[in-house]
């Protein structure tokens, strides 16, 4: 499915913390950078906060500006504890939730951080009762759509809960129905031999969006935020893989040949998710003119390019897909 959204330009997501310090907005806004947005959701007691822990070690471990906004039902600041999140980069909203009651809270808390901070991500933590979609709506809103590039609702599911069959409809079936990926999380509460029984129960409910498995929040951050060619060009071989008790992911590049229809590109695309394909990000030479690609869960976005493209970037697009999966 193809899905036309604001001309988005060349991010760059690997900028260096010490680069980014004394960055005015002025600057932020004169270069037009947009910012990828990820909106964490899933129902009471997924898990969903022990995946932000890791999204914020990788970060910090890789020089990349994470803003954090966590939202909790409630009001006692719990997650503010356990993410160990400070400082300016860190916004809790209370008492209600971003879909909803606080959308006004989170817009301009959105636009507080992109002028404050200038991030290279922003993580959006719902809380367990928000629905991710009316969440994402809030990037459409001016003057968000000026600087949010890509976007992704990623939900994360409790295998235990499943296995039990409890609290699986109203509030938990509209989330899961509006993922463009779901994170089957907690597979280590369930006997491994039921594993695949609840990724089934899961599919009943949603059965187009790509599902991963996870356990102990052990989640690739470059499916939640996938990576541009030239940081990939940077980071060198891959490190040694080490066994895991979920999936594997791999990551490889396409180059598009140039003048390539809009359409046709588009038809490549949705063969390469039938055949495994999870994300992709990528600038092509089409026959329409320069183009910024990605593939978000079931979305594939085809976007004219703000101002020039990086020419190194040009006709890349890079791939991640499960493993043995890659063509």
């Amino acid at each position: 499915m193809l899905s036309l959204r604001p001309a988005a330009g060349a991010g760059r997501e690997e900028s260096a913390l010490d680069e980014q310090q004394g960055r005015g907005a002025s600057e932020t806004r004169s270069t037009g950078r947009r910012v990828p947005a990820l909106v964490l959701s899933g129902f009471l007691g997924a898990g969903k906060t022990t995946i932000v822990q890791r999204l914020l070690a990788d970060a910090r471990a890789r020089g990349i500006r994470v803003a954090l906004v966590s939202n909790e039902l409630g009001e006692l600041g719990i997650d503010r504890a356990l993410l160990g999140q400070g400082g300016q980069s860190y916004v809790e909203l209370e008492g209600g939730c971003v879909c909803c009651e606080l959308s006004d809270d989170l817009l301009e808390t959105l636009v507080r951080l992109h002028d404050e901070v200038d991030p290279d991500r922003f993580v959006i933590e719902t809380s367990g009762v928000a629905l991710p979609y009316d969440t994402q709506l809030n990037f459409w809103r001016e003057p968000a759509c000026d600087f949010i590039g890509d976007d992704m609702a990623a939900v994360v599911v409790n295998a235990e809960q499943l296995h039990e069959g409890r609290d699986l409809e109203g509030t938990f079936e509209d989330q899961v129905q509006s993922a463009d990926l779901l994170i089957l999380h907690k597979l280590d509460l369930v006997p491994e031999s039921e594993w695949d029984a609840v990724e089934a129960r899961l599919r009943e409910i949603e059965p187009d969006a790509p599902c991963v498995r996870a356990i102990r929040g052990e989640v690739d951050p470059d499916l939640l935020f996938p990576p541009d060619a030239g940081e990939l060009d940077r980071r060198g071989p891959p490190p040694p893989s080490r066994p895991h008790s979920h999936e594997h992911f791999e990551t490889s590049e396409w180059n598009p040949p140039d003048g390539m229809r809009c359409d046709a590109l588009e038809a490549a695309l949705e063969a390469r998710c039938r055949e495994g394909l999870l994300r992709a990000k990528g600038f092509v030479r089409t026959a329409e003119g320069p183009r910024l690609v990605q593939v978000v869960g079931r979305r594939i976005e085809i976007t004219e390019v703000d101002g020039e493209a990086p020419a190194p970037l040009l006709g890349r697009i890079v791939l991640i897909h499960r493993a043995g999966t890659r063509r």
